[in-house]
């Protein structure tokens, strides 16, 4: 009894150790391929060349649109995106969704209060989004006036923190 114990408690730390070093070692790219909700941005991702970028170092923080946030957009236009003809333009609509630093909800929220209602971020394409707060939930707005909510936030990666919406960001 005392060995059959033992094993089983040496099975329980060894899976928590492995479980707990995988969901650390997991990056930006592991962590929306293991999404269903985010099949779109990942198939984004791999047309325009930027998965070994988001797998380096970063930290980066992502504001990750999920597969109906690209449904939105008008018809064709996720498909027309994904040719290798337009994967420059790809690239700089991904790269407006990025940030460098890890951006956790709370960092979000207290630069929100800090700027009075409101928070300019630049991109790691160097455009600008603006986060704000509408009616209670973190709102992310483009250049363009477009607006998206953050539905889910704090998705931990090795190299940053994924925050998921509900549309795409447009660059001007």
């Amino acid at each position: 009894m005392k060995s059959l114990f033992k094993s089983a408690s040496l099975f329980a730390v060894s899976f928590f150790a492995v479980h707990s070093y995988a969901q650390t070692s997991n990056d930006i790219v592991d962590v929306a391929v293991s999404s269903p909700s985010h099949t779109t941005l990942v198939a984004a991702v791999k047309a325009a060349d930027l998965v070994e970028t988001l797998k380096s170092k970063g930290p980066f923080t992502v504001f990750a649109p999920v597969n109906e946030a690209f449904a939105k957009l008008p018809a064709g236009t996720v498909e027309t995106l994904l040719l290798p003809e337009n994967k420059a333009k790809l690239s700089s609509i991904l790269t407006y969704h990025v940030v460098s630093g890890n951006l956790t909800a709370t960092d979000v929220l207290a630069a929100i209060k800090k700027g009075k209602g409101k928070v300019v971020l630049t991109t790691v394409n160097g455009a600008k989004l603006t986060a704000s707060l509408v009616k209670g939930k973190v709102t992310i707005t483009d250049e363009n006036g477009g607006k998206s909510t953050v539905t889910a936030t704090d998705l931990k990666a090795s190299n940053g923190v994924i925050h998921v919406i509900d549309t795409v960001l447009l660059p001007k």
